[in-house]
């Protein structure tokens, strides 16, 4: 290894650092309050220290490549993590566990999803996903007193486990037939035209199963609404939001690099489970009235909807996949923030009765998650809808008639859920009184960091619905040497 790879590994290594000496640390100091400072400081170093990356871009031997796109990718993933570890001060506060190991969990997750975007290679594939998926486990099932915290922990154990096997087969089947684990090499291979397809096309179908299980798209899914439900609310946060953009940046690289698009029968299994993923998860979503479960079944459907930028591919497909991805985190960590500031010392704020006449008793918090609600809806002057309206554009402008008509379907469609939290937390208190229902107490008072990280997300999501020129030119810019080669597929 060369001074040149740790220069360009070097926010990898600070957060590395940083989960040892605070694991250190808590061996002879246990203190929530230093364990999250240090937590901070570590994210913080990470994402700075991206600004100092320059002669991209950086091949770091066969396995890693860090160019500018995965650059963008890390400054989100960072950032993402850092408002989760902020509203995890608060959350965890208020426990009577010990939080100091959950910190470290926070940043070695953080980590595996930041290998996962800068992989070109099978073995750092399957590396990040477990670095990843191994802290998940601990984190998801971290609240050991509530007991659908471990049985959410030991489903996603199992299931994960079941979805790395599906893995490991695909990259040996691939492997097989084209004898390189090198995103680029195999795409050469593929190119020269000299493949065993049903062996090759076998190999990819069961990394898709992989895949989709982390994405957790249709048919693969099953284990989000308990994983979200069971989990402590701001790691269902992570788990919707870095988790998943971390393997959406690799997938994409993946499949440009490998020309994915010229099996046809690849682009169709992709229709097909956009397709499936945008109406399970909407119409499942409109029989729950557990929050958490709501926001987890309208995730597996806007997965659905990221996908038709994928469909899409080329450069258009990428820009709109990744701001819709942008605002997808901004309203993801808005809303389960939400659930979090409001949530008890015995269980997170998850029935819609917790929300009932939310407004008159905080009307500040209802207001920011009323705007993340409308911005998941799609309305506009959010940037839900811009999101949605790019990634029509990207599927309008490849032909892709169905998935976007089946968009706006189902964008209708969610209207009527999110409308549904929105009306329970406007209606007035005496309604309840009338009804013979108490009002529910919520508990404490928002936190200094909650308050900031809930402000800046809504400001943040009006002015990207409002003025999104700046963040579009800045995705354009950073995306140019993965869109350069994304061009040059067939979609």
């Amino acid at each position: 290894m060369t001074s040149a790879d740790f220069y360009y590994l070097m926010p990898l290594i600070i957060l590395a650092g940083a989960s040892i000496i605070m694991l250190l640390v808590i061996g002879f100091y246990r203190d929530h309050k230093v364990t999250f400072v240090l937590s901070l400081l570590g994210l913080a170093g990470s994402f700075i220290s991206l600004m100092f990356i320059q002669g991209l871009p950086g091949q770091i031997g066969a396995l890693l490549i860090v160019d500018s796109y995965a650059l963008f990718y890390w400054g989100l993933i960072t950032l993402a993590s850092l408002a989760v570890a902020i509203l995890s001060y608060s959350y965890f506060s208020k426990m009577d566990e010990e939080k100091e190991e959950y910190y470290v969990l926070l940043l070695t997750a953080t980590l595996g999803s930041m290998v996962l975007v800068v992989s070109r290679h099978f073995i750092s594939f399957f590396m990040g996903l477990e670095i990843l998926s191994v802290s998940l486990y601990a984190l998801i099932a971290y609240l050991p007193e509530r007991k659908r915290s471990v049985e959410a922990g030991i489903k996603y154990l199992v299931l994960a486990a079941a979805s790395s096997a599906f893995l490991l087969f695909g990259m040996a089947l691939v492997y097989a037939e084209s004898g390189t684990m090198d995103f680029t090499k195999l795409g050469a291979h593929i190119n020269s035209g000299a493949v065993n397809a049903p062996l090759l096309l076998t190999g990819f179908a069961l990394m898709v199963i992989a895949v989709g299980f982390k994405l957790a798209l249709a048919p693969f899914h099953m284990w989000t609404p308990d994983v979200y439900e069971g989990a402590p609310a701001p790691v269902t946060a992570f788990v919707a939001t870095v988790s998943k953009g971390g393997m959406f940046a690799l997938w994409f690289r993946f499949f440009v690099e490998v020309n994915g698009y010229r099996f046809h029968s690849l682009v169709i299994l992709f229709t097909v489970i956009a397709i499936a993923s945008m109406f399970i998860g909407n119409f499942l979503a409109l029989l729950q009235n557990n929050i958490k479960r709501i926001l987890a079944y309208s995730s597996i459907a806007h997965l659905g909807y990221l996908l038709i930028s994928f469909l899409a591919g080329g450069r258009m497909g990428l820009e709109a996949g990744t701001f819709y991805l942008v605002a997808y985190f901004i309203t993801i960590l808005g809303s389960f923030g939400i659930v979090a500031v409001l949530s008890f010392t015995e269980r997170d704020a998850d029935n819609m009765d917790d929300y009932r006449a939310l407004y008159w008793r905080r009307p500040f918090l209802a207001t920011i998650f009323t705007a993340m609600l409308m911005s998941l809806a799609g309305i506009p002057l959010t940037a839900g809808f811009l999101g949605k309206f790019y990634l029509a554009a990207a599927g309008i402008n490849t032909a892709l008639w169905l998935p976007v008509i089946i968009l706006v379907i189902n964008s209708a469609i969610s209207v009527y859920y999110y409308l549904k939290i929105v009306v329970v937390m406007y209606r007035a208190p005496d309604e309840e009184v009338v009804a013979g229902m108490p009002v529910v107490t919520v508990s404490p008072a928002l936190s200094v960091g909650g308050g900031i990280v809930l402000s800046v997300l809504t400001i943040m999501l009006i002015w990207f619905g409002t003025f999104p020129g700046g963040i579009i030119d800045f995705i354009k810019t950073m995306i140019s040497g993965l869109s350069s080669v994304a061009i040059t597929m067939v979609p």
